[in-house]
């Protein structure tokens, strides 16, 4: 799959304010970035995002890198490399100064604050409290001085002091309009009818009904992505339907229908499960992001599809699931046992959906040995035919031939999802699931979490699919609690 991993996650987008307002050489228009730890835990590379604009870097950060640095884990290289990135700035001037690093006048240094340069009130006693004080001074001496924090309490202290605070706002999507994978057009009759007939139709053909009232802008015209789905209606009788797919980056629509035999047990139940399982199932599309709430299906029709090419079709060597190791709520703390006992606790809803494919209930006819289905699942994993690992180790690998699920992404920084998918070997498929609405990252939102930049920034290549899940299908009352809670 050596097209896949050639797929580049670009890291460098332009944070907080506009790109005009970055990109010009006018003094006036030169603001002084202080940058908070969060930020650079969260993209090393923050350091020169800036532009032509100035960048501090408080002390109390430096030392708050410091105590991170030892960790064996992504907040860890991250400090180590930011570290390293100030060394070498160092080499090149004064720090306390402020190094020039891009030749358009875009410095980077380190400062501090003293007890006679803070905020009445404010103690210097805490990492934070120091942090702000430096954002404090530098407006006290006339800069426009801007701190850029993740963390939201900051803001609200920062703000109250009548200090200019934001979030980090690189790699950062719209949250409001992300890109759902399908449309929903009303056309003529005959359009449905002859994609069927002729098993493709070209694009051009539903042009004159992908123009929609925006009410923000007015009319504009739809763009079909790659791999994008069209859920086409009779305008007449809404009853007449049809389902088509922008085949890769071709001008044609094929018709797409919902598959008559069990996918490992699995039926489609709505529009949008047809549309996933088409696309877990082409081997064309190398990449696939599903993003659904509780019970839409996402885990079960990935799992489904996984175990289908992996076992049946033998079209990959290995099912391999991974999940980020990030608790809901309190954590339970340090768990006894080796690393599988340990990660058994986090892996167990992938346990019971595999459970569920591998009973009766799940697969029917397909699996008539006697064995009970988790003495199948153990069977499989103790074969190395179905792995369950956390991405903490997965930096480092190279992952061929393999049918690859990542849980939960949506507790992934952008620049972990970009390290997973770099991960990607040759002739590996790899599936991203998640629900930006349940982020369990304290500095991930449903508008900077890796899941949804991944989405945004990949749209439209031939290799990579999407699917937004609307409608919950685990039971009635997850139905009703989707809906109303």
């Amino acid at each position: 799959m050596s097209d896949t991993a050639t797929i580049d996650l670009p890291l460098t987008d332009t944070p907080g304010t506009e790109p005009s307002e970055q990109s010009t050489a006018r003094p006036a228009a030169v603001k002084t970035f202080v940058l908070d730890t969060n930020v650079l835990l969260h993209n090393s590379a923050a350091l020169f995002l800036f532009a032509d604009n100035h960048v501090v870097v408080p002390f109390a950060v430096i030392e708050e890198l410091d105590t991170f640095k030892k960790n064996n884990d992504d907040n860890g290289r991250s400090a180590r490399e930011v570290i390293r990135q100030l060394d070498r700035l160092r080499k090149k001037g004064k720090l306390d100064e402020g190094v020039e690093w891009n030749g358009h006048g875009g410095t980077i240094r380190v400062a501090f604050a003293n007890e006679d340069q803070r905020p009445q009130g404010i103690r210097l006693d805490s990492a934070d409290n120091r942090i702000i004080a430096v954002a404090w001074m530098l407006q006290q001496q006339g800069r426009r001085a801007i701190l850029v924090t993740k963390d939201i309490n900051v803001r609200v202290r920062t703000d109250a002091l009548g200090i200019t605070t934001e979030d980090f706002e690189a790699l950062k999507v719209d949250a409001d309009r992300m890109y759902s994978g399908y449309e929903d057009l009303a056309v003529p009759g005959q359009l449905i009818d002859q994609l069927y007939e002729e098993k493709q139709i070209e694009i051009e053909a539903v042009e004159p009904h992908l123009i929609v009232e925006d009410p923000d802008q007015g009319s504009r015209q739809i763009e079909l992505f790659a791999n994008q789905f069209v859920h086409l209606r009779n305008e007449l009788d809404e009853s007449h339907t049809g389902l088509a797919r922008r085949l890769a980056d071709t001008d044609h629509l094929i018709p797409v229908t919902a598959l008559r035999k069990p996918v490992h047990g699995i039926m489609a139940r709505n529009v949008q499960q047809t549309m996933a399982l088409d696309l877990l199932l082409d081997d064309d599309v190398q990449l696939i992001t599903l993003l659904g709430t509780a019970g839409t299906g996402k885990t079960l029709l990935a799992l489904a599809a996984g175990l289908t090419k992996t076992f049946t079709e033998e079209r990959y060597d290995k099912l391999l699931v991974a999940r980020p190791i990030m608790p809901m709520g309190r954590d339970i703390g340090y768990l006894p046992g080796d690393k599988d006992e340990k990660l058994s606790a986090w892996m167990q809803p992938i346990f019971d959906n595999l459970e569920y494919l591998m009973s009766t209930r799940g697969a029917g006819s397909q699996h008539a040995e006697s064995k009970g289905s988790d003495k199948r699942v153990e069977q499989l994993m103790s074969a190395g035919k179905i792995v369950l690992e956390p991405l903490t180790y997965i930096r480092g690998r190279s992952i061929p031939h393999q049918f690859m699920i990542v849980d939960e992404a949506q507790n992934l920084t952008p620049h972990e999802v970009k390290t997973i998918v770099s991960r990607v070997g040759e002739g590996t498929k790899i599936i991203l699931t998640g629900d930006v609405n349940q982020i369990d990252n304290p500095y991930l939102d449903a508008a900077s979490n890796g899941l949804a930049y991944l989405i945004e920034r990949l749209k439209g290549h031939a290799l990579v699919g999407h699917i937004t899940l609307a409608k919950s299908e685990r039971s009635e009352l997850a139905s009703l609690a989707a809906e109303r809670l």
